[in-house]
């Protein structure tokens, strides 16, 4: 078995000391440029340096240590059943990875539900392997860490492949409805909304962009931006977790591991995006 990326406090700590120096270096050259600038190029001149530290971090992306990992826990015999999880069907047949990323979520009849790809590989764990279902309130402890690494190696499988969420079923087009109306409620101690950071073009927060998940290259962007791993904390992130945090900025209840809303926010997402290539799995500060 290769070693756990996530319990390595080293590289963890390496992480982050390479990330910090080169945002620094980075950040320098942006503000000695910025100040020489008129006040209408600022913008233009802080997404080349933001873009020149992604491409820095993105060299050697440590999400390949989970690829390596997902891939032999997908063909290790596990469980209860001793079975791998070769036949397990992402929708596009029993062992079929290619694909299965960007057509994620959709409806299983199987399951009678729409799902992505985190809790479909814990309903495969489940009935294949007889692996209880992670009921985790709390991301990257335990099994929901082997979920982590599958969903990193199968995304990998479909990276530049367009996005593809299918709305065929009656499931999958109500899924789409209520992530669409999840996008745009507004509630909370600061009547937040999705749509609030990402409804509109050129948003910012302070040096973080802020897509318009309302429109198809930036919802499929970032559809296909996740997992990602986090140089800030040495943590690859999934869609579940990433949106949890979304709730939780806006200071609304966090939603526990395969809550609906957090698959709906990802169809919305992903059919907005329909035909965007995939980039996942990426790199973020």
């Amino acid at each position: 078995m290769h070693p756990r990326p996530i319990e390595s406090p080293f590289y963890r700590h390496s992480a982050r000391a390479l990330s910090r120096s080169l945002m620094l270096l980075v950040l320098a050259g942006v503000s000695a440029t910025v100040l020489l600038q008129p006040a209408f190029a600022q913008k233009s001149e802080v997404e080349k340096g933001i873009d020149k530290y992604r491409e820095l971090v993105a060299d050697g992306n440590p999400a390949e240590l989970w690829e390596v990992e997902g891939e032999e826990i997908w063909k290790t015999p596990a469980g209860p059943k001793k079975a791998t999880l070769e036949s397990c069907d992402l929708g596009r047949g029993p062992g079929v990875v290619k694909g299965a990323y960007v057509s994620l979520p959709r409806y299983f009849k199987d399951a009678n539900a729409v799902m992505d790809l985190e809790t479909r590989l814990a309903h495969c764990m489940k009935t294949v392997q007889g692996i209880e279902a992670p009921t985790v309130s709390e991301y990257n402890k335990g099994d929901h860490k082997k979920i982590v690494a599958l969903v990193t190696w199968i995304a990998t499988q479909s990276k530049g492949m367009p996005v593809a969420v299918p709305q065929s079923h009656p499931e999958e087009r109500r899924m789409y409805e209520l992530g669409r109306q999840a996008f745009f409620y507004r509630a909370g101690p600061y009547d937040f909304a999705c749509a609030t950071c990402h409804n509109a073009d050129d948003q910012r927060i302070r040096l973080q962009g802020l897509p318009n998940l309302t429109q198809n290259e930036p919802a499929g962007k970032a559809f296909t931006s996740w997992p990602a791993y986090r140089v800030s904390n040495g943590q690859l992130w999934p869609m579940q977790q990433r949106i949890n945090d979304c709730f939780r900025q806006q200071r609304f209840p966090e939603p526990i591991f395969g809550s609906e809303v957090t698959i709906a926010l990802s169809t919305y997402m992903g059919v907005t995006g329909k035909g965007v290539a995939s980039l996942a799995p990426t790199v973020k500060r």
